[in-house]
């Protein structure tokens, strides 16, 4: 089971306009985004989480935070503390969502170690800039979002502690509230350390506080450090503490009728009607997925029960499988707008709209110990940047 740990956290200052500081995560932000958020305040997030500038751009992030807690625009909280993280928003449905994790200290463990799992293969991605940004400011910056097996977790966290601050991003307000009672920090990271913790984003965020946690051990000749931990929100798995989208494929190196005739094999076509939102919707009660085809026609693609026997129910495992001795090369794109547009431009052969990850594999992949697809869910909202930043290392 992980370990968890609560510590002294960083946050702004008291009074803080959070709206004007506060960041999405590095890994969604264009270079239009950065510039439009470090425009917005000079003590934003992005202008430590997302250095610019030339090779000596990390060590400008180190003092610049280091700068922000000499002026006091960022405060070093005097105890650990676990903090509420709450996400209040209306889902796709128009339904009203609420969904509440713990940000704490999460255990860093090696791979296959066990207690901290991994739910689906990851692409290839550089990790030098993130590797180096921690290096530099000896902090985390953005969490890794985590999901909690044991029960109860929710439950804990409907008391609220003392609030912080919230903010608004896209139509989610996102609130903070600190817990520092000793008695209900042991409750919380009790339920946290009785079951395992499953990656569901931020896999290489983990997989880099791993390579700096042994960078550490190594330079300190030590393993209590607090390099053993990494800032995580962690929240239950259960349907409503959930909000799954899908991320789609798109196809290039192939031709659109190559790529149907590599499909041919596991499913049946059918004419469909151009997508719109309540497609996805459709997909999902009629149990298929969506090629689109760059002259604006559509066509369901509908399993074929015998070819794909053995195949996970995953539309990512799927779309594996049949492909697999394909020329087709893929790539990953969330949102229903952006897949049309893309397909239309002509910049790739087609897209293939897919389904969300159910709960229910979510949860036989945890237990199992098996991995996804890579890009095979898309967990929403995207968590704030700047709301609690975690020490690496002890502060003078």
């Amino acid at each position: 089971m992980p370990k968890i740990a609560p510590f002294n956290a960083i946050r702004y200052a008291p009074g803080t306009d959070l709206q004007a500081v506060i960041a999405p995560p590095y890994d969604v932000l264009s270079g239009e985004d950065v510039a439009a958020l470090g425009a917005r305040d000079r003590h934003n997030i992005v202008h430590v989480d997302v250095p610019v500038g030339d090779e000596d751009r990390y060590e400008v992030a180190a003092a610049k935070l280091s700068d922000w807690l000499v002026e006091g625009v960022l405060v070093l909280d005097e105890q650990p503390s676990l903090t509420i993280y709450r996400m209040n928003f209306t889902d796709a449905t128009g339904s009203p969502r609420a969904i509440v994790g713990v940000l704490t200290g999460l255990e860093v463990v090696d791979a296959d170690a066990g207690g901290v799992l991994p739910h689906e293969r990851t692409t290839p991605k550089a990790v030098t800039d993130r590797l180096d940004l921690t290096r530099a400011t000896a902090t985390n910056l953005s969490p890794v979002w985590g999901l909690s097996l044991a029960s109860g977790l929710t439950e804990a966290l409907a008391a609220p502690g003392e609030k912080l601050g919230e903010m608004v991003a896209e139509g989610v307000v996102h609130s903070v509230e600190r817990i520092t009672d000793p008695a209900r920090i042991a409750e919380i990271t009790a339920i946290l350390a009785s079951d395992d913790v499953l990656i569901a984003d931020g896999h290489h965020r983990y997989s880099i506080s791993r390579t700096y946690r042994d960078e550490v051990r190594e330079a300190r000749g030590s393993n209590e450090t607090e390099a053993e931990f990494t800032l995580a929100f962690v929240n239950e798995l259960v349907a409503d503490q959930l909000s799954i989208e899908a991320i789609h494929r798109l196809y290039t190196g192939i031709t659109i009728e190559q790529l149907q005739a590599d499909l041919a094999d596991c499913f049946d076509f059918a004419p469909a009607s151009p997508p719109t939102p309540a497609t996805l919707t459709e997909m999902v009660e009629l149990g298929r997925l969506a090629l689109l085809s760059p002259d604006g026609t559509a066509t369901w693609l509908i399993p074929k029960d015998a070819a794909l026997a053995g195949v996970r129910a995953l539309d990512g495992a799927y779309l594996e499988y049949a492909l697999a001795a394909s020329t087709a090369e893929v790539s990953y794109q969330h949102g229903l707008t952006e897949m049309l547009d893309l397909v239309a431009s002509g910049t790739v052969a087609a897209g293939v709209l897919i389904r969300p990850t159910s709960l229910a594999e979510i949860q036989r992949t945890a237990r199992e110990g098996l991995l996804m697809p890579p890009k095979s869910t898309f967990f929403t909202p995207k968590l704030r940047t700047g709301l609690v930043i975690r020490p690496t290392a002890a502060l003078a």
